[in-house]
């Protein structure tokens, strides 16, 4: 099991975690101290959670690491790993069935999820892993079994007019499904199936951001109960749980700031995608006039800002199919759906040429590696970052609709 530990002789801390069957160990020249240590569990989690994903790359964490060119050469198949010795242990304890120790294993884990992703967990174990494996002694699940696995549910119909489930989708449920081996393996001291099984390529995320025009245009036709909120979504990137989540007490009206703490789902509010997500959002453009006439209109409806009759929380699904597509049609633009607001907002900040590092924290990025992965031709240079150049932007063009 991954952890932070300290070695006796120096009193360094050094991370100790397996990847592709390895175990690795990276020394650090920190102390042993509460903070250090809290420090070095985030970069843990960071790790777990790429390995997880499959997007985990060893030289980006450790550039500098004698580990490096043993890592890479597991990676390409140019070496493999042998199977580790059997232990004392491992002829003392015999392993339980998978689904005997999936649940003990979620049971444990549930503690450290968000309910969102415990709900998510719940659902593959119950869905695909536990009627896959449940029955079958840990020790006695083969690679082959884990691979057929992969082919199944790769194989599985996919969403949105998709043939097949993503590679995104597969790389996730065999990360969970790798988890529960590694641990297993640890604790029963028999050798993870789950070795050099790479995760499957991901592909390019294709993107169809809305041009400034068509944004004035989709404000302008939408129905006047949905306008504010449309303004929001285009001029802030918020994600859907976000905004639909957005409450009045984190609107900072004096501060002209949209502070993002929760995020809406299943209709319940709960702590965002991640730490990166908690940030604070300027209004910039319209943002303020829309929220300042949003508020009233539901200020002393509801405590979410945008909100349906009732008070309660927008129904994503009902707005989507009833103001969303219908004004697209009316409009003759090509149906995509919401999340596109949010990649709009991307595109036109960096297109105005805003800092890249400055739009990464505005949208709650941990770092520039998703923009310029899939906004790379929208940034122009790396001059600004304080918002200006994109106030600039949305009030030049809204002159030239003017006149």
């Amino acid at each position: 099991m991954a952890s932070v530990r300290v070695r006796v002789e120096t009193g360094k801390l050094f991370l100790d975690f397996r990847y592709l069957g390895m175990r690795c160990r990276e020394q650090t020249l920190l102390d042993d101290t509460p903070k250090n240590r809290k420090q070095l569990e985030s970069v843990l989690q960071r790790i777990q959670a790429k390995i997880t994903l499959g997007e985990f790359t060893y030289a980006d964490f450790f550039p500098e690491s004698s580990n490096r060119k043993k890592v890479e050469a597991v990676e390409n198949g140019t070496l493999e790993i042998l199977p580790d010795k059997p232990t004392a242990r491992s002829s003392n304890h015999k392993a339980p069935a998978f689904g005997i120790f999936a649940e003990q294993w979620f049971s444990e884990k549930s503690v450290e999820w968000r309910s969102s992703h415990l709900r998510n967990v719940r659902s593959l174990l119950d869905s695909a892993l536990l009627p896959a494996f449940g029955k079958t002694p840990l020790a006695q699940i083969s690679k082959d079994d884990l691979m057929n696995f992969r082919v199944q549910q790769a194989s599985l119909p996919g969403r949105n007019g998709n043939a097949t489930v993503t590679a995104k989708t597969v790389n996730n449920r065999m990360g969970i499904l790798s988890m529960i081996m590694t641990e297993a393996a640890d604790r029963y001291g028999f050798e993870s199936p789950y070795r050099n099984i790479k995760p499957l390529k991901l592909q390019k995320v294709h993107i169809e951001p809305f041009s400034l025009l068509e944004v004035n245009r989709i404000i302008e036709k939408v129905r006047e109960d949905f306008r504010n909120y449309y303004t929001v979504r285009f001029f802030t990137g918020m994600r859907t749980g976000e905004v639909d989540g957005l409450k009045w007490e984190y609107v900072d009206f004096e501060r002209r700031q949209i502070l993002v703490r929760e995020t809406l789902i299943a209709g319940k509010t709960e702590y965002t995608k991640n730490n990166g997500s908690q940030r604070e959002i300027p209004m910039l453009g319209p943002v303020y006039e829309a929220l300042m006439s949003q508020k009233s209109a539901t200020g002393r409806l509801s405590r979410y800002v945008f909100c349906n009759m009732q008070g309660e929380p927008l129904d994503q699904n009902n707005v989507t199919k009833r103001v969303w597509y219908p004004l697209l049609r009316n409009l003759r633009l090509a149906k995509r759906r919401p999340y596109q607001t949010r990649h709009t907002a991307a595109t036109l900040l960096l297109a105005s040429g805003e800092n890249p590092e400055w739009v990464a924290r505005l949208l709650g990025h941990s770092s520039t590696e998703m923009l310029f992965t899939v906004y790379s031709r929208y940034v122009p240079n790396l001059t600004r970052m304080d918002g200006s150049a994109f106030e600039n932007l949305v009030a030049g063009t809204s002159r030239e609709v003017a006149s």
